[in-house]
């Protein structure tokens, strides 16, 4: 490095303990970027003899990671060379690794993991059950019309028989029991109520209601029961009798609740907590909704169609992908106007999923139209920190429900699974 290179002061400091090094500024020269300060730090380890190999790094200023040289950075944000710079550092994230591939004979519109297992719905009217290692356990003719959402009501792995819910084209729901020992899954409900396709679905934290979205643009409110005393007074005494010669009568359900409001079609539901459910349209708008009083409570307004939201309850951020090709992320607590927190441009086509980490509440997935999975840190805006190939077709959907596999589905029939490994929560 030239020696009339100007220095810069800073001070290095990281959350990750075992990588820690002396809380005093260094001088640096103003025109290094990641490689070299990742080399600096490792100089400094290795001088305590922590390990031979050196570990690569990421760096970040005011909780933004550093993309360029670091003259570069001060200067597009106005900061002065005068102060002593602080700056964090944690362990640069690993790529996620193709882990496997779940081929099915049509469309795969929706997907959700749970423990050691993988349930997608199809255009070709059917649910399956899969293991995570790629074993198929169980093809389920589920409905008349192509399943476009499933959601696992059960989160026990300890339960046997796990009860889940599928919303199709078809108009209706239907609540499911899956009986891993009779390896037998039976519908318990069918839930009527939308006059056109249910598009998405959602279970509140409590396991003890679902809504729904439809492409007739109303929300709607349901029990999760799978056999609850409304159905049962609702049976005459002549139904029961005749459902004991036929062991065939499915009680059919109505919603507790429904709301209007949407002028499009409502394309994702998400509960924010146990009253307020979020909603995604094609009306351009995200809007929040009080259940229990069954009003609009907010309404954001956007630039195009919304495809997909994800909420992330460690930190309050909605998440949203639409037609116009951006990720937007939104504080919906914000009282102030500014509530678009920050926008993620990368895709070429229409973005139709987003999946919030669960143990990560930096880490976001992203679908697109374009056939590609994007991996994302929100404090990286304008590049995302990995792309995952894999697909040959536009992908419908994508999931991390399980902490270590981003999944994602398409129309090439494939469900594809990429391994992550994932640290805890060391940035927050």
């Amino acid at each position: 490095m030239d020696e009339n290179t100007p220095h810069v002061q800073a001070k290095f400091y990281t959350k990750q303990s075992q990588y820690s090094v002396p809380d005093t500024p260094f001088s640096v020269p103003i025109t290094v970027g990641v490689e070299e300060l990742s080399s600096l730090i490792n100089g400094l380890l290795k001088g305590d003899e922590i390990e031979d190999e050196s570990v690569k790094f990421d760096f970040l200023i005011n909780e933004e990671f550093l993309r360029v040289a670091l003259n570069e950075y001060l200067e597009q944000r106005n900061i002065s060379t005068e102060n002593v710079l602080e700056i964090e550092y944690i362990e640069h994230h690993p790529a996620p690794k193709p882990d496997n591939s779940l081929l099915h004979d049509d469309w795969v519109s929706c997907l959700q993991g749970y423990s050691q297992y993988v349930l997608s719905g199809c255009y070709d009217n059917t649910i399956r059950l899969w293991k995570t290692d790629g074993t198929e356990l169980m093809t389920i003719p589920a409905h008349t019309g192509p399943v476009k959402a499933v959601k696992w009501i059960t989160q026990d792995e300890e339960d046997t028989s796990p009860l889940f819910i599928s919303g199709s084209h078809d108009q209706t729901i239907h609540i499911w029991q899956w009986n891993q020992e009779k390896k037998e899954v039976d519908c318990m409900v069918t839930c009527r109520g939308h006059t056109e396709s249910v598009d998405c679905l959602a279970i509140n934290n409590e396991n003890q209601r679902f809504c729904s979205g439809s492409w007739d643009k109303m929300l709607k409110i349901w029990s999760t029961a799978s056999a609850s005393e409304q159905d049962e007074q609702e049976d005459s005494t002549s139904t029961q009798k005749k459902r004991k010669k036929t062991d065939q009568i499915i009680p059919t359900r109505v919603p507790i609740v429904t709301m209007s409001g949407h002028k499009e079609a409502i394309s994702s539901v998400k509960w924010l907590n146990l009253t307020d459910v979020c909603t995604a349209s094609w009306d351009n708008t995200l809007r929040i909704w009080d259940v229990n009083r069954a009003l609009e409570k907010s309404q954001l307004q956007g630039p195009k169609a919304f495809f997909d939201i994800s909420y992330s309850p460690s930190n309050g951020m909605v998440i949203a992908g639409g037609s116009d090709r951006h990720i937007r992320l939104y504080d919906p607590r914000s009282t102030d106007g500014a509530v678009v927190k920050c926008a993620f441009t990368s895709h070429k086509l229409w973005i139709v999923g987003v999946a919030w980490s669960s143990t990560n509440d930096n880490h976001f997935i992203s679908g697109s139209h374009d056939g590609i999975v994007k991996l994302w840190d929100r404090r990286s805006p304008k590049a995302p920190l990995y792309d995952m190939t894999g697909h040959e077709d536009k992908i419908l959907a994508v999931d991390w429900s399980i902490p270590d596999l981003m999944m994602s589905s398409g129309a090439d029939n494939n469900i594809k699974i990429y391994s992550y490994s994932h640290h805890k929560n060391i940035s927050s």
